[in-house]
């Protein structure tokens, strides 16, 4: 159920404003007008083709990059209805979060970042995404980028990490305040990522046959002791229905971990408006101490037994082959970039214009472009 808004969270009243100055719309709020700006572009659209853990063309069944972001914006919104904080802010800082990701999901990133560190520079997903809604994506004629609130632009760049005050690096993050916390709907997403990707992956792991029962519930606590109860509420049920009740059982028991315990720090701390969560020395949205050890558990779990699984790791290779190769490519013959991106040659170096490039592909895509060059 739905609590009024705290003081503690970001309204309307309070934002910093868009980067250049437009009127209020008649009916939609700041932070709805951002999802719907986001929701509109390129990127977020090619997220339906972009590895989550297996590839797009594995299964038509298991998620990709966009289930997955939309499986995260929804159990944001109910995490932040519960704590009294602004929905529509946490939505789209959910609907966002992964805009950023390159090809090949974080394959593709730890590919990217080691070629660019070899430039002199590096690549990071979340980096990627501020300069995506801020240059990349060209909607409107007014100015360049989606124009987003500060608070968006700021909790894409912040939801997953804290940047020290002074922190340097490829892209200028010097406006988005390092040093400082960013409001309390941004810091809820790293953690309701991690129970959406937690539990999907889980279940896709079971569906795909690279997981078996008997391995999840010897190796992981939380979900066998909710997996033993509905086995002896209900013994007749199959094991596959068993398993599915027992996934989004698992979302409820992290859910509700998440929001307990977020309102008791909340009240350890004292905060009451939203300075106090900025000036906060720590990060404030945690789970309760065992269940963030069952958390942990489940993570070391898909780790070792799926994220590591000889059928993954093969195609992790592949997938560093065909970013090393397109990479190596475009730096040897630049004039075969698309149009747009060669222009930009004079502006950026060859390195970050090729980057960008690549990033901007899907799976399918880069496939096919690495296909055209070795054919």
């Amino acid at each position: 159920m739905s609590r009024e808004l705290t003081g503690y969270a970001m309204t309307d009243e309070q934002t910093e404003g868009r980067r250049y100055a437009e009127p209020p719309h008649p009916y939609r709020s700041h932070y709805q007008r951002d999802r719907d700006r986001v929701i509109h572009t390129k990127a977020f659209r090619r997220l339906e083709q972009k590895t989550q853990v297996f590839d797009p063309g594995y299964c038509d069944h298991f998620r990709n990059r966009l289930t997955h972001t939309l499986e995260v914006s929804q159990i944001a919104r109910t995490v932040a209805a519960a704590l009294g904080l602004n929905t529509q802010l946490s939505e789209v800082l959910a609907l966002s979060h992964d805009i950023g990701h390159p090809p090949f999901s974080h394959e593709g990133e730890k590919v990217l970042d080691r070629i660019m560190r070899a430039h002199g520079s590096g690549f990071e997903h979340n980096l990627h995404a501020l300069r995506i809604v801020e240059y990349f994506e060209e909607k409107y004629v007014s100015f360049p980028g989606l124009n987003l609130t500060f608070e968006v632009r700021e909790g894409i760049v912040k939801h997953s990490r804290d940047y020290p005050s002074g922190y340097s690096t490829y892209v200028d993050i010097s406006e988005y305040r390092p040093g400082e916390k960013p409001p309390l709907e941004a810091q809820l997403i790293d953690l309701v990522d991690e129970i959406a990707y937690n539990s999907a992956d889980l279940d896709d792991g079971y569906e795909s046959g690279l997981l078996s029962l008997d391995d999840i519930v010897t190796h992981v606590r939380l979900f066998e002791s909710i997996y033993t109860g509905i086995h002896d509420r209900h013994p007749r049920a199959s094991e596959k229905l068993r398993v599915g009740e027992t996934v989004r059982a698992l979302i409820n028991t992290l859910a509700s971990s998440l929001i307990h315990c977020t309102d008791q720090r909340v009240a350890d701390l004292r905060i009451k408006t939203v300075s106090d969560v900025r000036s906060c020395a720590e990060r404030i949205p945690s789970f309760e101490p065992d269940v963030a050890e069952g958390n942990r558990q489940l993570k070391r779990f898909l780790h070792s037994h799926l994220y590591n699984h000889a059928v993954l790791k093969n195609g992790r290779q592949d997938a560093q082959h065909v970013v090393e190769t397109l990479f190596n490519h475009y730096l040897e013959q630049p004039e075969t970039l698309p149009v747009s991106h060669y222009k930009r040659i004079d502006e950026q170096e060859l390195c970050r214009v090729i980057c960008d490039y690549i990033a901007g592909m899907t799976d399918t895509f880069a496939r096919s472009r690495y296909t055209a060059l070795v054919a």
